[in-house]
């Protein structure tokens, strides 16, 4: 890619079908930090197609839903127990959201989350190197072939209906601000099930060529995965510099070149 990323990392590019472009080591596990959120949603939503979980059963503190908490609206602030405001009322990314989630998926299902996550998504989408032990906020660790594997289940769903994946990447209580973190307030801050949504944020890592439609996560160990449906294309990044202003400046540039050269072949 001529954009010059002058740090180690992997990148690579997948259409619905098969992996395009890698560069880098593949295979290499990194720390997702926040990407993790991604796979861990997908654990989420298999227990509701399931019928284990329902999206507007109550989850979380009192009037909140599991629909509230994949969609950073029940309240919490961003780490502890705490909460600053009513379920629905405003956009507050949240790890305690994701913490609260995995414990009432356990209860439901009778499964450990890490062991629901290993039978489920893990063994679901046959990925080899990705490490699901840990926070599933901010814990997980994995490989630039996994992540294209799960951009791949987010383009073309086969473990959840696509109904479910329709819902899952449409926003959340529509309308409210918030703050994304490393890019400030965003009004409207959009989010789906789990899923940051594009829509028309500005400034944002995706970069200007994005499709509102776009959905995906990135991570503060430098980590990205996102998903443009309209192009059925997804880009994982993973590197050894934590995030920080060399990726604002860079991620929108890589993705825009990674659009311009896969993404009217992808269509």
């Amino acid at each position: 890619m001529p954009v010059d990323v002058d740090f180690e990392h992997a990148l690579g590019v997948t259409d619905a079908g098969a992996t395009v472009h890698t560069q880098g080591d593949a295979e290499r596990v990194w720390d997702l930090a926040s990407v993790s959120k991604p796979l861990a949603a997908l654990g989420v939503l298999i227990a509701v197609e399931r019928g284990l979980v329902g999206l507007d059963e109550p989850a979380g503190p009192e009037g909140a839903t599991v629909r509230h908490l994949l969609a950073h609206t029940a309240g919490y602030a961003f780490d502890g127990e705490s909460t600053v405001a009513a379920p629905g009322t405003r956009r507050i990314y949240s790890n305690t959201g994701f913490e609260v989630l995995a414990a009432h998926v356990e209860q439901s299902t009778g499964y450990e989350y890490e062991d629901w996550m290993e039978q489920t998504v893990v063994q679901g989408l046959s990925l080899r190197d990705v490490e699901v032990t840990g926070s599933p906020a901010a814990g997980y660790r994995g490989s630039i072939r996994d992540l294209l594997a799960v951009g791949r289940e987010l383009l073309e769903p086969t473990l959840i209906s696509r109904e479910l994946w329709r819902e899952a990447s449409a926003v959340q209580f529509p309308g409210l601000a918030g703050i994304l973190p490393g890019y400030g307030r965003q009004k409207p801050n959009d989010w789906g099930l789990g899923f940051e949504i594009r829509d028309g944020k500005d400034p944002h890592w995706t970069g200007a060529g994005a499709a509102p439609e776009t959905f995906g996560h990135f991570g503060q160990s430098g980590s990205f995965l996102w998903v443009d449906p309209t192009r059925s294309l997804a880009a994982a990044f993973l590197g050894a510099e934590p995030f920080g202003s060399r990726h604002v400046e860079i991620w929108p540039g890589l993705s825009d070149e990674i659009l311009a050269r896969f993404g009217d072949s992808a269509r």
